[in-house]
């Protein structure tokens, strides 16, 4: 019983931190349209999502997609991206995208507009989707 006792604290701020992440993104009321990787167009479609349990999702040009946003804002980092299995033709654009979002390991949200980077200089940059 102690143990369960020590781990809920715990637990329960665990969970306030998640809360509070999603709460600096905006996201439970947004869907974020990505824009540019790198300054370059992003020809295809992606979408991203921050869901109220800590969890991101979204569709990328191919596949619907979900994993675990591990880190509290401004930072960022995702982990157990899971995706469905569908082929298309944009299969190598939403291979570029998942790698991006892989690598990104910080944000910033201002107004419509959520830029995610790295320490090596790459940059998503996504709108506020209407």
């Amino acid at each position: 019983m102690i143990r369960l006792t020590l781990i809920l604290p715990f637990m329960a701020l665990f969970q306030c931190d998640r809360d509070e992440t999603v709460a600096a993104y905006g996201a439970a009321d947004r869907t974020w349209a990505l824009q540019e990787i790198d300054g370059q167009p992003y020809e295809a479609s992606a979408l991203l999502r921050f869901t109220e349990d800590g969890k991101i999702a979204g569709n990328a040009p191919c596949n619907s997609y979900n994993g675990t946003l591990s880190a509290p804002y401004p930072w960022f980092e995702v982990t157990g991206l899971t995706a469905t299995r569908a082929a298309c033709a944009g299969l190598e654009a939403e291979g570029y995208y998942f790698a991006a979002l892989i690598a990104m390991t910080q944000s910033e949200v201002a107004g419509d507009v959520l830029i995610l980077r790295n320490e090596d200089g790459h940059e998503m940059v996504f709108k506020a989707a209407e």
